[in-house]
C-alpha cells in the first residue's frame, strides 16, 4: 500500500501547482467590491464571451447595463440570462454593427436622445484574425471595427459622459499591439498584400493610441479613458485562427490551452475593475495587463504617431474636429 503514497502525492502535488499557475496566469478576480446603483454602463459586443460577462459583472453590482450588439436574437437572449441571473431588470439589448458608420451614428442618436446618462462605455467589440473582409463602408474589417467603429462611437458620446462626469471609457485592446505597426501610407491594406494578423495587430495598437491622445484631450472633464489588455480567453474571437479550426492542435494543445487561456468570466475581471474600481477614479490614459498597469510598446506611446492617427481616423469617418460630431462620413472605394 505504501508503494502508492509517493507516486499519488506527486500527481497530487503536480495537480495542485497547475491549479495554482493557472490562477497566477489568468489573474484573480476583480479586487473592488465597489457598486454602480443608478449608473448606465453600454458594453459593445456583449452578446457572448468577455462582453456578456463584462455585462453580467456589471449588472451585478446594479448598474443599469445596455448590451450593444451586431446579432440582436443573440443580444436579446444574452440580456434574458443577465437579467435571470442577475435579478437586474435593468438590462436590455440595443442594436450596434460596428461595421456600419449609419448603423453607429443612428445607435449614438438613440442613446444622446433616451439615456438621461452615460457613466461607463466599454468598448470590447473585436474582430480578430478575419478573411480580407471590408465593412460596409470599406474600410478593412478589423482596422473599422476594433479602431474606428469603438472611434466614431466614443466621439459621438462625449458630450453624455461628460455631461454624466465622474465618467469611464474602457477600450479593449490586447497584448498583440507590441507586435503592431500603424502603417500611414495603406492603415486599410489596399495596396500591399493583405496579413491578417499584421491586421489585427494594427487595430489593437490603434486602440492603444486613440485611449492615450483622447486621454489627452479629455483633461480635466472628470472623462477618463483607459485601455487593457483582458488575457488570452476562451471565446469565439478566435475562430477564424488555424489553432482553433485544428483537431490535433485543440488535441495536442488542450492541456496547455487550459493552462494559459482564461474563462470568459477570469477575462471579463479587468473590464470590471476599470470600471467600478474607486481607486481609478482619476486614472487615464494607462493600459492594463490583466489587473495590473503596465507600459505598453514604444510606438503606443508615441505622441505624434497618436495625433496623427486620430487625424486620419477623424477624417476616414467624418468626424468634425471643430465640433466633435460626425458629418456624413468619408467612405472609401470598396
Amino acid at each position: 500500500m505504501n508503494r502508492f503514497l509517493l507516486p499519488v502525492s506527486v500527481v497530487g502535488t503536480v495537480i495542485g501547482g497547475t491549479v495554482l499557475l493557472k490562477d497566477y496566469v489568468a489573474g484573480g478576480a476583480c479586487p473592488s467590491k465597489a457598486t454602480i446603483p443608478g449608473k448606465t454602463v453600454i458594453v459593445t459586443g456583449a452578446n457572448t464571451g468577455i462582453g456578456k460577462q463584462t455585462a453580467l459583472e456589471l449588472a451585478k453590482r446594479g448598474g443599469n447595463v445596455i448590451l450593444a450588439c451586431r446579432d440582436m436574437e443573440k443580444c436579446e437572449a444574452a440580456a434574458k440570462d443577465i437579467r435571470g441571473e442577475t435579478l437586474n431588470p435593468h438590462v436590455r439589448a440595443q442594436h450596434l454593427d460596428l461595421a456600419s458608420l449609419k448603423s453607429i451614428r443612428e445607435f449614438a442618436r438613440k442613446i444622446i436622445k433616451e439615456e438621461e446618462r452615460v457613466d461607463v462605455l466599454v468598448n470590447n467589440a473585436a474582430v480578430m484574425r478575419c478573411p480580407h473582409w471590408t465593412t460596409e463602408d470599406g474600410f478593412e474589417m478589423q482596422f473599422g471595427v476594433n479602431h474606428l467603429g469603438h472611434f466614431l462611437l466614443t466621439n459621438l458620446l462625449l458630450d453624455k459622459l461628460k455631461a454624466s462626469a465622474p465618467s469611464r471609457i474602457i477600450n479593449l485592446s490586447s497584448l498583440a499591439h507590441v507586435a503592431g505597426h500603424i502603417d500611414f501610407d495603406d492603415l486599410n491594406w489596399k495596396t500591399k498584400k493583405y496579413d491578417t494578423k499584421a491586421a489585427y495587430c494594427q487595430s489593437k495598437l490603434a486602440v492603444v493610441l486613440f485611449t492615450k491622445e483622447l486621454s489627452r484631450r479629455l483633461q480635466g472633464t472628470g472623462v477618463t479613458v483607459n485601455a487593457l489588455h483582458p488575457g488570452v480567453a476562451r471565446t469565439e474571437l478566435g475562430r477564424h485562427t488555424d489553432m482553433h479550426n485544428s483537431a490535433f492542435s485543440s488535441f495536442t494543445l488542450g492541456p496547455f490551452f487550459w493552462l494559459l487561456f482564461k474563462s470568459p468570466q477570469l477575462a471579463a475581471q479587468p473590464s470590471t475593475y476599470l470600471a467600478v474600481a474607486e481607486e481609478l477614479e482619476s486614472v487615464s490614459g494607462k493600459y492594463f495587463d490583466g489587473l495590473r498597469e503596465k507600459a505598453p510598446s514604444p510606438e503606443a506611446e508615441d505622441e505624434e504617431v497618436a495625433r496623427r492617427l486620430w487625424a486620419e481616423s477623424a477624417n476616414l469617418v467624418g468626424l468634425d474636429m471643430a465640433h466633435g460630431s460626425a458629418g456624413r462620413g468619408h467612405s472609401l472605394p470598396r
